[in-house]
This record gives C-alpha cells, structure tokens and sequence, in this order.
C-alpha cells in the first residue's frame, strides 16, 4: 500500500515538469477581501496581507477538521491539531495565543467566557459547513474588539442552495492511531447531511454531522510496548437557518446551533492511564438583518450563547456560561475614494462554577455569575481612503468601555501603495495598530487560580511588506513587531504549598519575525501554494510555538474531474514546560522538529457524486506537539459525498 502511495506522489511531482503550461487567468488581481475594513475591497486596495481559504480549498480538504486547514496558514500554528480529537487546542499566532486571537463566525465574535481564555473551540464547528475563511494577522481591535491583538479568524457558513430543495450527504471512514499502532482498523467516522434551499422570498437550512474516533490516547507511556487505554471521542452538530428578503433593500436570517461532544482524557498530571470525561455542550442561535440604501447599507448581526462543560474525575467539576454579543454597524460610501463606517459593538458576558469539596459527595457552587461577568460596549469608527492612483489608507479608533477597566482607547493607521505593472500589481504597505485585552472571567474570578487585581494586556504590533499578484502568481513577505506589557501569565506563587494563581508579568513581552507566501499557477492543471513563517519570540511566553515554519502543496487536475495533491509541512523544534512529580517543579524541555508528508485523491463520478481519499503523515514521523502527548501516525481515510 505504501509503495503505491509514493508512486503516485512521484507521478505527481512530476507534473510539475510536464504538465500543461499555458497561462490562466484566476482573477487574482480581482480578488475581493473583506475583513480588514468591513467593505469589499479588491486585494490591490487593502493595506494588509490577507489570507483566504476559498470553497475550492475547503472542497479539497473533505474529511480532515478545521483546525488542519487553518493550521496550514503562514504565522499560524494550532497546537493539538494534529493529536488525539480530544485534545485542547492552542491558537499560537505571531508569538501569540488563543485570549489575543478573535474568531468569528458570520461576522459575529464567539467565544467561552468559562475558558481560560475566553476562546472558542473550533472542533465545535465541522468543516462541510463552512464556505469560506478570512484571516487577518496583526492587532485588529479598532474593528473586531478586545482580544483581535494577534489575528482574526472570520468564518462564512455555507448559504442555501438556490433551488427549491437540494441536498448534501458525505460521509467519511478512517483510521486513527499512533505511529507505534500496526493494526489499520476503521476508528473513525464522519457523516453529515444537509438540506437547504429558496421559495420566492424566502430560504431555509438544516445541517446535521457528526464524529467519532477510537483506537488512540491522549498521553503516551515511556514504555514504548505499552500502549495506554483508548480515549474515545464523539460529537454531533445540528444548525438550522431561515431567512426572508423583504425586498431588494432589506433582508434577514435567524438561525440556531447546537453542538455536543464527548471525550475521555487521561492523567495529565501524572501522565498516566486514566477514563476521565469531559462532556461539552452549546447552544448558539442568533440573527443578521441588511438594510441597503443609496450609498450605503446598515448591517446588525447578534448571537446569544450557552455552554455547559463538565468533568469526570478524581476533581470533578462543572461550568456554564452564557455570552451576549452584538454588531451594528453603517456602511457609507462617500464616493469611490472614501469608505466609511461607523459601528457599536457590544459583549456580555457571565459565568458559573462546581466542584465537589474533598470528603463530600455533591456539587457546591465555586464561581457565581452574580460576581462572574462583565460587559463591554465599545463604539468604533473606520474609514478607507482609494486615491486611485496607487495611494490606499485604512485607519480608525475604537473607544473600548468595558465594565471593569473603564474606558481605552485602540487606533490603527495603515497605509499602502499600489504599483501598476505590465503583468500585474505590486503592493507596499505598513501598519501600525494597538490592542487591549482584558483577562478572562475565569483568570479574575477562578475559586482557585483567578486574581481580581489583574490588569488588561496592551500591545501594539508594527508590520511592514510588499505583495506582488498577477493571473498566475501572487507571491508576499512580511515582517510583524509585536509589543505587549502586562502579560498575563500562570505564576506558581508558593511551591511548598501548591500555590499557583494569574498575574502581570511586569516586562515587556517581544515577538517578531517575516512571513513568505508564494502561489503560483503553472496551468489549469497544475498549482503550487507554499509558506514560510520565522517567529523570533522569547522562550518563557512562547512555549509550543515553532521559530521556523513551513507549508507546501502540490494541486494537479490530472483529468476534468480527478484532483490530486501532496501536502508537507515542517515544524521546527520547539520549547515545552511540564510539570516534574518527584521534585515538584515546572521544567522545560525541547521538542524536536519534525516533516509531515500527506497524500489526498478525488474523482467526481458525475455532478452528483464524489469519491474521495487520502494518507496523512505518509511517513509515519514521530513527534509530539504536547510534551508526552501522542499524536497521529500514518493514517488512511475514505469518502463519499452527494451533492443533489
């Protein structure tokens, strides 16, 4: 089986000397972004270099999860991606991590205010829901709001079928083990369906999925014969969605989501075998409405959330919470050179906690919401200015008011130039931008670890490079200096006693480094997308986090309707901290680099059927993204999907 594989990766890179050479025209000089101001702007007139995950990409990743695809961006690294489903996950971006990256769902920021860190976990969402991605990296708080310091994620869920009724079906079986696991038993399964369309005025959705995986832990054993119980993992999605056009000018959507999942963990702590659960569960349902005038449109999104997380343990413990968040903001166009908005956005947050007291057998109440929550409402203002003669600029202000910490004020200035070639564009650009992050409810009012007296991070980020895009080609570079005093970081305060609790670390914290794209299109067959990230970051504040990164892939049509790709990435080695049992103390220690090779195939029978599959970690690598953690091997999997 192996050598099979190799084979057609050698047949694939071949095609790289033989297949077809005539130009094509991807419309790249008229791609349209949108998240660094608000407004569709074409790439050449936007100030930043943006990162778009296109449904063709997302169609060619069926199968894997959203955090593979998002892990494969420049700057980006997503720690636990590639381990046991049940892993948490880090979002490490610039020398960041998760509590300074937004993410967003449809334009509206989602996040688990019972969380460390106030983020959202994005196994929650399954990836044939999405349509699109957007990432802007960069502090981006004057638009997206405290916590937009290190990126933002923008997620576009997938609109109704224009027809009266259509139908999504795939399903997706694979094995999930290590690379130590010889036996190749299905252990993994994914299937989704959904059904959506348009009646007149009106249209509907309904989404459902579901994953389930065996056959792997979570923690490794030293013995290397040994091998650690299964943690099983399984969740399931449902989503629903109607919305009306009242008329041309004016129309809405109201949707709901619910999200479950279940997964086994073992003893982090003592690195050892154990069957504790953790058991998650969301409800999110919200709206948007678009009222369009003249020169401009109003826009207003919401969305409410519940969550409730509960641990099976030897510390068992529960926590729910509840978000509120809204966006209102008006989009005025002056006249092709200027771009306005004006917005207010605002966060309600709260949240509770249990535990069961040593020598007792029910749950007392921790944290209370009464005490837990705070709000923020913070009214922002944006303006582009296009010259159209190759001078662009992007600024605005956001005046955060958050019920804690009072009032701060965040700016951003980003200015760009664009140069018109024979063959395409060439685009300089600078940024300066400011972030506030205020610490988390769990970080302020945690019974155990929490600390009231925090005080918010504040940053400013520094970036400054040139992109150059034609039809065949767009090839970019980067440098980000990112600054940021009053890091908060988990300081053991009293080893002797186990004491440990969130504090400002009274330094400055520095994080820079460039980062390369190059895609290029050799023919309609035949692409290459490959990125390279340095991140120079200091050693205490970015555990886990690569100082060289890098991600290729190979795309080749080689007929009208079969794909096949060869995707690699390499991690450099990387600084870990554990916890050491026999002398009670936080040690670091160094996790070596490691090359993934993965193989993807898929053939479109006809327009209604899809088969489709691929090999991750081809070479059965070992590495470790967790220091004693496990991670996947060599791994197959197998779909099918309809499209009616």
């Amino acid at each position: 089986m192996l050598k099979k594989l190799w084979i057609c990766g050698a047949l694939l890179c071949a095609g790289l000397f033989y297949g077809q050479q005539k130009e094509t025209a991807i419309d790249t000089l008229d791609e349209v972004v949108l998240i660094d101001s608000k407004f569709k702007l074409k790439r050449e007139n936007s100030g930043k270099v943006i990162t778009k995950i296109t449904a063709r990409e997302l169609e060619r990743s069926s199968g894997q999860s959203l955090p593979e695809v998002i892990n494969r961006v420049s700057g980006i690294e997503i720690n636990g991606a590639r381990s046991n489903d049940g892993q948490n996950l880090g979002y490490y971006v610039r020398g960041g991590r998760n509590r300074q990256v937004v993410i967003l769902i449809d334009g509206i920021q989602v996040s688990d205010p019972s969380s460390i860190s106030n983020d959202f976990d994005l196994r929650l969402l399954p990836l044939d829901q999405v349509a699109s991605i957007e990432i802007i990296k960069g502090a981006s708080s004057t638009l997206y709001g405290s916590g937009a310091a290190a990126a933002v994620i923008n997620i576009t869920t997938k609109s109704p079928k224009n027809k009266k009724i259509g139908m999504q079906l795939q399903s997706v079986l694979g094995t999930n083990q290590t690379q130590n696991n010889p036996n190749y038993n299905i252990a993994q399964f994914d299937n989704s369906v959904g059904i959506s369309g348009r009646l007149s005025k009106f249209d509907y959705q309904v989404n459902f999925s579901n994953r389930y995986s065996e056959n792997m832990s979570a923690v490794r054993s030293e013995n290397k014969e040994e091998n650690f119980g299964d943690n099983l993992f399984s969740k399931y999605n449902v989503y629903a969605r109607v919305g009306y056009k009242i008329s041309e000018k004016l129309k809405f959507y109201f949707y709901g989501n619910y999200d479950d999942f279940e997964s086994s963990f073992d003893d982090a702590f003592m690195y050892a075998d154990a069957n504790n659960i953790l058991d998650s569960q969301q409800f999110r349902t919200g709206s948007h409405w678009v009222a369009n005038y003249k020169n401009g449109s109003f826009i207003f999104s919401d969305s409410y959330s519940e969550l409730k997380r509960e641990i099976i343990s030897d510390y068992p413990s529960k926590y729910d919470s509840e978000v509120y968040a809204f966006d209102a903001h008006n989009k005025y166009i002056f006249n092709e050179k200027f771009h306005t908005i004006i917005g207010l956005n605002g966060v309600f947050s709260s949240f509770n906690s249990y535990s069961i007291p040593y020598g007792e057998t029910d749950f007392t109440q921790t944290v209370s919401e009464d005490v837990a929550s705070f709000n923020v409402i913070d009214p922002y203002v944006n303006m582009v200015y296009v010259s159209g003669r190759g001078f662009n600029l992007n600024t605005g202000a956001r005046l955060n008011i958050h019920s804690e910490y009072g009032t701060n004020l965040v700016y951003n200035m980003n200015p760009s130039y664009n140069f018109k070639l024979k063959d395409g564009n060439l685009k300089a650009l600078a940024s300066y931008s400011t972030a506030y992050i205020t610490p988390s409810l769990f970080q302020l009012y945690d019974s155990t670890y929490g600390n009231t007296n925090l005080d918010p991070e504040e940053s400013s980020t520094i970036e400054a490079g040139v992109e150059f895009s034609s039809d065949a080609l767009r090839f970019s570079t980067v440098y980000f200096n990112r600054e940021t005093t009053n890091y908060i970081d988990f300081i053991t305060v009293d080893p002797d006693n186990f004491i440990s609790e969130y504090r400002n670390i009274d330094e400055t914290f520095r994080a820079s480094g460039v980062e390369l794209e190059l895609d290029y299109i050799f023919s309609e067959a035949l692409n290459i997308k490959t990125n390279y990230t340095f991140t120079e970051a200091e050693e205490r504040f970015a555990l886990r986090i690569p100082k060289h990164k890098i991600n290729a892939s190979i795309n080749y049509n080689f007929a009208s309707n079969s794909f096949v790709s060869l995707t690699y990435q390499f991690n450099d080695d990387r600084t870990d901290s554990y916890f050491d049992n026999e002398t009670f103390e936080s040690k670091q220690v160094k996790l070596k680099s490691y090359n993934l090779l993965d193989f993807y195939i898929s053939h479109k029978v006809n327009e209604h059927v899809k088969i489709f599959g691929g090999v991750s970690n081809l070479t059965n690598a070992s590495y470790e993204e967790v220091y004693r953690f496990n991670t996947r091997g060599r791994n197959a999997r197998f779909g099918l999907a309809l499209n009616f």
